[in-house]
């Protein structure tokens, strides 16, 4: 009997959960800032899974000079030289950080690996490199967290479509992604290894349905809140000052300078 569909999250409890959601995010950034932790958050899975709809979320709120978002491009030619991990071990966060991975170092266990931009023995050894990168960082004191967004078939095709369709969203349609279409069963494969390498146990891979994106992104943020260890920082106590009397300063004339023109007064 076929499993029944969840109806969709409602978008009034949506927002409010996500609004209580992203300020418990802001209470684990100042835990992060005064305890001198680091914190790296992995974001995988297939194309349309709602990956950087969920990052944004998670970002939303926090100050970009502790939480940062890192989406590297492809490698150069001089990178593709180095040990794979080296480009993303200098994005690592210091102490007071929290680096969000939009795809990382997973690229290799899955389009590097369908799409033959790596060779079979490359692909191995970061299989057997990856479990012992990760227990690297994880006993070097970071909180590492990985997440897989796993989407149908049916509805990456809707959003793929949805994508096609809308010129603000066509340039998240490369044609990597309408490749992914034909080869589906191939990434599937590439996920199913890729899991059974590298679901460790200081390091596990956590699954997020993701057909709903609503309750993609609420379930994966309170599982990340659930994960770390925070407590609420009480804040510093801040006043504002009494403004100083004028000594006499005049503003320019306004015709002097150069003003945007009022759009909205068209409206």
């Amino acid at each position: 009997m076929a499993e029944k569909k969840t109806a969709k999250l409602p978008r009034a409890v949506y927002e409010q959960e996500l609004l209580r959601l992203q300020a418990e995010l802001v209470k684990v950034q100042e835990w992060v800032r005064s305890e001198g932790a680091r914190v790296v958050v992995v974001f995988e899975g297939r194309d349309a899974a709602g990956k950087g709809g969920t990052i944004k979320r998670v970002a939303e709120l926090l100050n970009p000079r502790v939480a940062r978002i890192v989406a590297l491009p492809k490698p150069t030619e001089r990178e593709r030289t180095q040990w794979y991990f080296q480009r993303y071990v200098e994005h690592l966060p210091a102490a007071g950080e929290i680096v969000l991975f939009d795809r990382s170092w997973y690229n290799r266990a899955g389009v590097e690996h369908v799409m033959g931009f790596c060779t079979k023995e490359e692909h191995q050894l970061f299989l057997r490199q990856c479990p012992i990168f990760e227990r690297m960082l994880v006993e070097a004191g970071v909180l590492l967290h990985k997440y897989w967004f796993s989407v149908s078939d049916a509805e990456q095709q809707k959003r793929f479509r949805r994508r096609l369709d809308d010129p603000t969203r066509r340039w998240k349609l490369s044609p990597m992604d309408l490749e992914s279409i034909t080869r589906w069963e191939a990434y599937s494969r590439a996920k199913d290894e890729m899991l059974v390498h590298t679901d460790i146990v200081e390091a596990p891979w956590f699954v997020v349905e993701s057909d709903d994106k609503r309750r993609a992104r609420l379930n994966m943020i309170a599982h990340l809140l659930a994960s770390v260890p925070y407590h609420e920082v009480p804040p510093p106590v801040l006043e504002l000052p009494r403004r100083p009397p004028s000594t006499g300063y005049v503003r320019p004339p306004r015709d002097l300078q150069t003003f945007v023109p009022d759009h909205t007064a068209g409206l």
